[in-house]
């Protein structure tokens, strides 16, 4: 079923209205005053645990006490479109966003629905790093970007996403293969940012204080004791990171983006001291040194092992709702908008933030709401996405969508046509079996 969507101005402004317009003509049009697609770069934003759509993008003030919950809905920056109370620096930004409000799949676990929710394709069984699997959105986008020689053509950061200790499936190239496995960056550690480490992935440490000259020096004492031993692919991945990780530390400008300490202090402060804020910063400056597609996995505290402040709120969901997680993640997002705006790199930024699913309309008993992939909402900005716009809705309670449902491959499709990646192309996986990278097609957001 085909969906359009026309803004409040696009509509208000055309004293002709639609009338006469057929169905190849609409799709012909271009929306006025929309711009092509242009996106140089791409941060990609995922809430894991599942951001409740009720206290974020989707507000429900008119439905009953059960389901509408604690908080009162505000207005934003746009006329008609409102936002929970607790993210007010987003709502003086909603002249940005795209919020799209019908997205709905059917899986309700964790790991299946962080799969489906970054590369748009239902989770097979098997394990976090099988070549079959789907490769990530952040990926598949570097999969068409160029980097320089020592610059990763993607980062994920600052923390992989686990699923009670588990690493979840749908984080890496799975098919395009390890080349294309998003390389795990650790934002730099000292209180509040590091955190613990319990990783069981390697990720590059680019504070290492060492002369160029040692670092030569060991990798030919290295190749010079190496003996190979297995076949070529067998290594593909180690090499390849240990090779990405020698030309940073010799080169590369994106160990000078690591330095968060040569930051502006007045930027620092603006993204907050935490580990939410600093990471979002850490993108901006990573996507600034050539790295295509850097993306954040957002809570307000350390993740690394699936531990911490997370998005998973079956308890006590207000109060950490208020307290911490909103207020964490409203200035860190908030605080990446603006500063890409005023850099004057937010039309070719184009920023994505995704999430598991959204939560049920009904509060449970602990005062939680739990896992709810009927209906929730994401946000898109920048990269020539037209700002101060909804697409879609839910009904009343925040149950089911209401009026232009869309899956996560539509909303994946959309990302990769403002990346100038044509949704229908083809790839062909290591066995030499062509796929078409995406099955979905893009909203009218431009």
């Amino acid at each position: 079923m085909l969906s359009l969507r026309f803004s409040r101005r696009d509509v208000l402004s055309s004293s002709a209205g639609l009338t006469g317009l057929t169905l190849p003509t609409l799709l012909g049009m271009p929306a006025q005053g929309a711009s092509a697609p242009r996106a140089k770069s791409c941060i990609v934003i995922y809430l894991w645990g599942g951001i409740a759509h009720q206290e974020s993008w989707d507000p429900k003030p008119d439905a009953l006490s059960e389901l509408r919950g604690e908080f009162q809905a505000i207005s934003t920056a746009t006329p008609g479109i409102q936002f929970c109370e607790h993210i007010p620096l987003m709502a003086k930004h909603s002249e940005k966003l795209a919020v799209v409000r019908s997205l709905h799949h059917t899986v309700g676990g964790h790991g299946g629905a962080l799969y489906t929710s970054i590369t748009g394709q239902k989770k097979p069984s098997g394990k976090a790093k099988d070549r079959s699997n789907w490769p990530s959105l952040t990926a598949m986008i570097s999969k068409f970007r160029d980097a320089d020689e020592g610059t990763p053509q993607a980062i994920c950061l600052p923390y992989l996403n686990y699923d009670n200790g588990a690493l979840i499936q749908g984080q890496f190239g799975g098919w395009l293969g390890a080349t294309y496995d998003p390389i795990m960056m650790r934002t730099p550690a000292g209180k509040p940012y590091g955190g613990t480490s319990r990783y069981t992935n390697r990720e590059l440490d680019l504070r290492l204080n060492l002369e160029p000259r040692r670092i030569v020096q060991r990798q030919t004492l290295r190749n010079q004791l190496e003996r190979r031993v297995g076949t070529v692919s067998d290594f593909e991945g180690y090499n390849r990171f240990r090779r990405m990780a020698a030309d940073m530390l010799l080169s590369s400008p994106v160990k000078q983006a690591y330095d968060l300490e040569s930051e502006d202090p007045r930027i620092r402060v603006m993204y907050g001291d935490h580990i939410g804020g600093q990471s979002m910063l850490l993108a901006r400056r990573l996507t600034e040194a050539g790295v295509p597609v850097v993306q954040v996995n957002a809570g307000a505290g350390d993740l690394s092992g699936g531990n911490g402040d997370n998005w998973d709120t079956h308890r006590d969901h207000f109060t950490k709702m208020k307290k911490r997680l909103l207020p964490v993640f409203d200035r860190s997002i908030s605080a990446l908008l603006t500063d890409l705006e005023q850099r004057g790199s937010l039309e070719e930024t184009l920023v994505v933030v995704l999430t598991d699913f959204g939560r049920t309309p009904k509060i449970n008993k602990n005062g939680g709401r739990d896992h709810y992939p009927a209906v929730y909402s994401q946000i898109l900005a920048g990269g020539g996405i037209r700002g101060g716009q909804v697409y879609g809705s839910s009904d009343s309670d925040g149950g089911q969508p209401a009026l232009n449902p869309c899956t996560p491959s539509d909303f994946h499709a959309t990302v990769l046509k403002a990346m100038e990646i044509d949704p229908r192309s083809e790839l062909y996986d290591q066995e030499g079996r062509p796929f078409q990278i995406c099955n979905g097609q893009p909203l009218p957001l431009f």
